[in-house]
């Protein structure tokens, strides 16, 4: 899709939703005085996007492809590391995670203009190095030269059980049982989808975070940080 970038220090984390990818590289990206990229947030923007101007994204996908093209996508970190998301200038940081964003992503995602307009935004902001990308694709396509791939993974009921916690147990948006179809049904569109499906890369490190706490899964791969020279051993 794209012409490879070769950042020297940088670190890809792939894995399916809700298996804790963008906490654990907030806080890694901290521990190492690192950027943060969420990409995964970047599609849930143009998903939002798509939304407010009722775009049919079956009938008609030039449209979603332009706009994805030609949006403004901003992300900042607070002094916490907290990310904030910007579309054409608005802070959308809390509607992106709603449940209508949640379910209508991977149709969008999958389109192969949208992806390349993706691609081409995170590349571009890869070549600042000394940064962090989480996402599905980061290790096989946005940074296939990157220092350090990880791809983390959990089982289904686990990570539904987070993302329920996370994001609608306060609402009642969802029910627990609503949060695990849609993951589920997201994993396999996720996986299946011809252009940059979910999978490792050949050289990624797998990491299953069914049984750690989110410390002790920040810890393994800070480890590896550290083997690889991009972390002092004083940290």
């Amino acid at each position: 899709m794209q012409k490879e970038t070769t950042v020297t220090d940088s670190i890809a984390i792939d894995g399916p939703g809700a298996v804790g990818k963008t906490t654990v590289g907030r806080i890694l990206a901290l521990r190492l005085g690192w950027l943060f990229l969420d990409t995964g947030a970047m599609y849930r923007a143009i998903t939002l996007a798509v939304q407010q101007k009722r775009i049919d994204t079956e009938r008609n996908e030039s449209s979603v492809v332009l706009l994805a093209e030609e949006s403004g996508i901003q992300l900042t970190q607070n002094g916490s590391g907290a990310p904030r998301i910007f579309l054409d200038g608005l802070d959308v940081t809390d509607a992106i995670k709603s449940a209508e964003v949640e379910r209508q992503v991977s149709f969008v995602s999958r389109i192969g203009g949208v992806r390349s307009a993706m691609v081409k935004k995170q590349q571009e902001m890869a070549m600042r190095g000394k940064i962090i990308m989480a996402g599905r694709d980061i290790g096989t396509v946005v940074m296939p030269g990157a220092k350090l791939k990880f791809f983390l993974t959990g089982t289904s009921e686990i990570r539904a059980d987070r993302r329920f916690k996370e994001m609608y147990a306060a609402s009642g948006a969802q029910t627990p049982a609503e949060v695990l179809a849609d993951l589920i049904r997201r994993d396999k569109l996720d996986s299946e989808r011809e252009i940059s499906p979910l999978k490792p890369a050949h050289d990624a490190i797998l990491v299953d975070t069914t049984n750690l706490t989110l410390d002790q899964v920040v810890d393994k791969l800070f480890q590896y940080c550290r083997e690889r020279k991009l972390a002092s051993s004083g940290k």
